[in-house]
């Protein structure tokens, strides 16, 4: 007796048995890994055909799966960087023996140790904060925030008038050696435009990403950027140390640096241990309201970045000295910053790109797209304006670098030698 296409379809119903009984597998192999309990076949919440259907029937793409997942969730929790920890300072004092031992050759107050099986650095820094017991609150709410282009902070000790800061320990050159090496001047890994547009927009998005999900770096300059391998990707160092050394302002987060007045003291009133008093940093980068002992603003910070732009631009140092144009008995300071401003202030186009061809840095051997410089150091001069509220945020630097590194590439294109292309030497 022949049987009808429904009645066939009916009384076979193997593969999709097969088909729920594997994804049962798979969902119980996936719920296992994640900690809860696993279901068997007697478990009311699978369904019947999973008990029907004997071990050996599952296909093998489900152990395959299982063992997959468990592998990829392992990786995925070693990927995951640990939170800071609070180290004592004892253990600070054992893997530097005594602070005496693998000094930083660029850092006065930095060591290379290894803390807890990780190679680290650590940093000394004065502690300006009343209350030493806010230290672990710091610690947690800096331990939300990562970033590729940050140097992982590992956790901090606080010990009398200092805080020690711990960092991982990232192996690359600093952006001053990569810049100005003393051994050898006429050379530097950064020998491309792309190259110094990849550092520039490293450090664009991580300044900006600081600035939204921490509050102020407060010590960025061209030694604190560290250039890593491969594709010479750049890294801020001191990544939360403004924050744990209580260095900022409580209303820094609410003014930002908008106007950054300084308003004097009353009379008879002195301010000598006052916050807006204090003047830290490194001559070049410090913003004018800075040197005139306002507070460290948001602001501040985008005074420096436009520093190390004009740095990434000219190879130059921000401020060095040179002899007078008279007798030669007196020295005269020169400024990155001013240096830059003649360049762009230059009103006819070919004596301006004549000025620019000269300042920026020989080593690009004119290689670079001459117009994406000249908005790349328009940009650098917005960012180190004289008045804290005319420059921009760092949201809108880290947009506008972007852009310019996607038409410096797109400029690399066009220029790029050929490749596929081949030379016959025989007669034709």
């Amino acid at each position: 007796m022949c049987k009808t296409k429904s009645a066939t379809l009916a009384t076979e119903p193997r593969p999709r048995t097969r088909s729920r009984a594997s994804s049962a597998a798979i969902s119980a192999v996936a719920t296992s890994s994640s900690g809860f309990p696993t279901g068997s076949s007697s478990d009311p919440r699978l369904p019947r055909t999973a008990a029907a259907v004997p071990f050996n029937s599952f296909p093998s793409s489900g152990s395959k799966a299982s063992s997959s997942s468990v592998s990829s969730l392992t990786s995925l929790r070693e990927a995951l960087p640990d939170p800071p920890v609070l180290y004592t300072f004892s253990e600070l004092c054992s893997a530097t023996g005594n602070f005496h031992s693998n000094r930083l050759p660029a850092a006065k107050s930095g060591w290379r140790c290894s803390l807890r099986g990780k190679d680290a650095v650590v940093f000394q820094r004065r502690f300006h904060g009343p209350d030493p017991a806010a230290l672990p609150a710091r610690l947690a709410a800096l331990a939300r925030s990562h970033h590729s282009s940050l140097v992982h902070l590992l956790g901090a000790s606080l010990a009398g008038d200092h805080v020690y800061v711990v960092h991982e320990f990232a192996p690359g050159a600093s952006l001053t050696d990569c810049l100005r090496n003393q051994r050898n001047p006429n050379f530097t890994p950064l020998s491309t435009w792309i190259s110094r547009m990849q550092v520039a927009s490293d450090l664009a998005h991580g300044l900006e990403y600081i600035h939204l999900h921490s509050s102020i770096h407060n010590r960025l300059k061209s030694s604190s950027v560290l250039v890593t391998e491969p594709g010479f990707r750049a890294r801020i160092c001191h990544f939360g140390a403004a924050d744990l050394a209580d260095e900022i302002p409580p209303a820094t987060a609410e003014e930002d640096g908008k106007a950054d007045s300084i308003t004097p003291p009353p009379p008879g009133i002195r301010r000598t241990g006052s916050r807006r008093m204090r003047i830290e940093g490194s001559r070049g980068y410090m913003a004018p309201e800075l040197l005139a002992g306002g507070s460290i603003s948001r602001r501040s910070d985008v005074f420096a970045f436009g520093v190390v732009l004009l740095e990434l631009i000219s190879g130059d140092e921000p401020l060095k000295f040179s002899m007078g144009r008279g007798d030669g008995s007196e020295f005269q300071r020169v400024s990155l910053i001013d240096t830059a401003r003649e360049v762009i202030g230059a009103e006819e186009e070919g004596e301006r790109r004549g000025r620019m061809r000269q300042w920026v840095d020989r080593r690009l051997r004119d290689s670079y797209p001459v117009e994406t410089a000249e908005a790349l150091i328009q940009v650098a001069l917005q960012c180190v304006e004289a008045e804290a509220a005319a420059r921009p945020d760092m949201t809108w630097v880290a947009g506008r670098v972007s852009k310019l590194f996607l038409d410096s590439e797109a400029w690399a294109e066009t220029v790029k030698p050929p490749t596929e292309f081949s030379v016959s030497m025989a007669p034709r």
